[in-house]
């Protein structure tokens, strides 16, 4: 095998250095660019020109937060074939949190709450409104990160209520940013085949964050992998989302998330570390006017993540407490995390820890003897947990009446 050196990496794949030579420059890839590095073999390479695009955004810092993932509801009117966490209001598993719930999931150290949940076929608009207002009145300084683009849909479908409105509404009430869920891919066939037509496609979705970055809400972005779609479908969805960054420029971060496998059992595999790493690599180089993307822990496992944090991720979420949606699919993490794992994790990667918050305020940059002091207790990583925290608290009549 001939190699190629080029600008300080080595290369087996030729083909991947006129890639290189425009990730250097500044010149943006085009879509042929992403699909070539999807069908490249050439893992180390691609990793490498990740990791510089990662540092000419960030440096060496990677991000974290002190946050909590809370899911109110998983009665959903939907039925997405990939997804295990909805249920029938008549399922044994079904939960319904009320605003007391809610609130019993944060804590005063916490600077994030990040709530999504199932399109509750009964709760009304005002309901949601509700959780929200006590969230900000109980706990002023935190910052809330809440809705997915298709939640914000199916309130306007719903209860006849124009998108703009709720965003107002719900600004009004206290929100401060909104999640990236619910975008999955977006491709009319994958929609068809997976049964998620019913919530927003591409360009709503595409649409309702243009709506909330004009009004000053940040947001993130997702794209769910590993499951039917191809390369080219992969790559249409990055060029989508950088489209419309280049729009509104509200996105904060990108967070590719790996299929679970769920009972449905779309595939018979989760995706492998190196399609995990490489899926983060790729989209490091598409996503050249997103600041961020994220090695999402949950979903990777914490060794992969650690990994990924040199293959062009630059955050790797917070310590989340409870997370259901990805569990609900017997996702193969732990259910939550600790700032001492996390600062570890960083740092073992060879790079700083920064605590920051949901908007990408830096709280505190760790300097080595921090980092060293506050990653010094035991660290055993847990590793594939099939426990699957699908048991939520027992449906409570009219929970989700009008506040």
């Amino acid at each position: 095998m001939r190699l190629t050196k080029a600008h300080g990496i080595t290369f087996a794949d030729h083909n991947l250095v006129p890639i290189w030579d425009k990730a250097r420059s500044g010149e943006r890839l085009s879509p042929a660019d992403g699909v070539t590095l999807f069908k490249s073999v050439d893992f180390t390479a691609i990793g490498r020109m990740a990791d510089h695009a990662a540092r000419e955004k960030n440096g060496e810092k990677v991000y974290f937060v002190i946050n909590t993932h809370i899911n109110p509801t998983n009665v959903c009117v939907l039925n997405c074939k990939f997804c295990d966490y909805v249920s029938d209001r008549n399922d044994a598993g079904a939960w319904e949190m009320t605003v007391e719930d809610v609130l019993s999931h944060i804590t005063p150290e916490m600077t994030e709450v990040h709530m999504v949940g199932g399109h509750h076929p009964d709760w009304t608009f005002e309901y949601h409104e509700s959780y929200v207002r006590a969230i900000r009145e109980a706990f002023p300084g935190i910052q809330i990160k809440a809705f997915t683009a298709a939640e914000l849909d199916y309130f306007a479908k719903r209860w006849k209520i124009p998108v703009e409105e709720i965003l107002d509404r719900l600004i009004a009430a206290g929100l401060n940013a909104m999640p990236g869920g619910g975008a999955e891919i977006f491709s009319s066939r994958v929609a068809k085949e997976l049964r998620y037509l019913g919530k927003a496609q591409g360009e709503r979705w595409l649409e309702i964050h243009g709506m909330a970055h004009e009004r000053g809400i940040i947001s993130n972005a997702t794209m769910l992998y590993g499951h039917i779609e191809t390369y080219e479908e992969r790559i249409e969805h990055l060029r989508l989302l950088r489209e419309q960054q280049d729009k509104t420029g509200g996105f904060r971060a990108f967070i590719p998330l790996e299929y679970q496998v769920s009972d449905e059992r779309v595939v018979s595999r989760h995706a492998s570390a190196l399609d995990d790493l490489k899926t983060i690599a790729v989209s490091r180089l598409m996503l050249d006017n997103f600041l961020h993307v994220k090695a999402y822990w949950i979903m990777l496992q914490e060794d992969t993540a650690g990994i990924a944090l040199n293959f062009g991720a630059d955050d790797i979420d917070g310590t989340i407490i409870t997370e259901r949606i990805a569990h609900a699919a017997d996702a193969r993490s732990p259910v939550g995390n600790t700032r001492q794992k996390l600062v570890r994790l960083i740092r073992d990667a060879g790079k700083v820890p920064v605590e920051r918050d949901a908007l990408y305020n830096e709280l505190h940059i760790y300097d080595d003897a921090e980092a060293l002091a506050v990653a010094s207790s035991e660290y055993a990583p847990i590793q594939r947990s099939r426990i699957s925290p699908r048991a939520g608290q027992p449906l409570k009549e009219n929970a989700g009446g009008a506040s």
